[in-house]
């Protein structure tokens, strides 16, 4: 699992417990199972895809990958993680969003990629969009913290156009214990509240 976000929030024990709830509960998502290992192997073997993305289970095995998926889900139990896929018309894996949380912080953190056929077409922006209205609404957080790649510039333009702050960079690390420079940005709930008036 990544870091937490910069900002230090501390949850009271029942919005903690609401948040792990929420998290188990995992609802209006696809979660990843083992039906998804060998679609999600597909998608993130595509360096297109897969490149900019720091914290994958390198090198990418169907073992690595089942791995991944299991290790992601033992975490949800937990109320710290969810890996969701989402599924194209004739149900093959076109994308993953890995929303990684902090219950006793009311925080968390979103990755994901978007299968190469489908970038560029402005649909990352809708599904970042998306994943932050269900972090800050279903999943009950309070901050959101993004890092994406110093050179990333698809990702760096859908997280600010979702109304992220830059806080400058961060040194992200990679599961092999290998670190990257990486952009980084934070949003509240009253900034996504102001910006989207939920």
């Amino acid at each position: 699992m990544s870091a937490p976000p910069k900002t230090v929030l501390t949850a009271t024990p029942e919005e903690e417990a609401a948040i792990i709830a929420a998290v188990r509960e995992a609802e209006g998502l696809v979660v990843a199972g083992p039906a998804h290992v060998d679609g999600l192997l597909e998608l993130l073997s595509d360096p297109r895809v897969s490149d900019p993305i720091y914290d994958l289970p390198r090198p990418f095995t169907r073992d690595s990958v089942a791995r991944w998926v299991a290790d992601s889900e033992a975490l949800r139990q937990d109320g710290r993680c969810i890996l969701a896929v989402t599924l194209d018309e004739a149900g093959e894996v076109a994308g993953y969003s890995r929303y990684s949380i902090w219950p006793e912080r009311a925080s968390g953190e979103l990755a994901g990629a978007r299968r190469a056929d489908m970038q560029n077409t402005g649909g990352g922006r809708v599904g970042v969009a998306r994943s932050i209205a269900f972090m800050f609404e279903t999943l009950h957080l309070r901050l959101i913290g993004l890092t994406a790649a110093l050179d990333n510039v698809r990702s760096a333009r859908s997280i600010e156009a979702a109304g992220f702050r830059s806080m400058g960079e961060v040194e992200s690390v990679r599961p092999d214990g290998t670190t990257r420079r990486s952009l980084y940005w934070e949003l509240t709930r009253q900034e996504w509240e102001r910006l989207h008036r939920l």
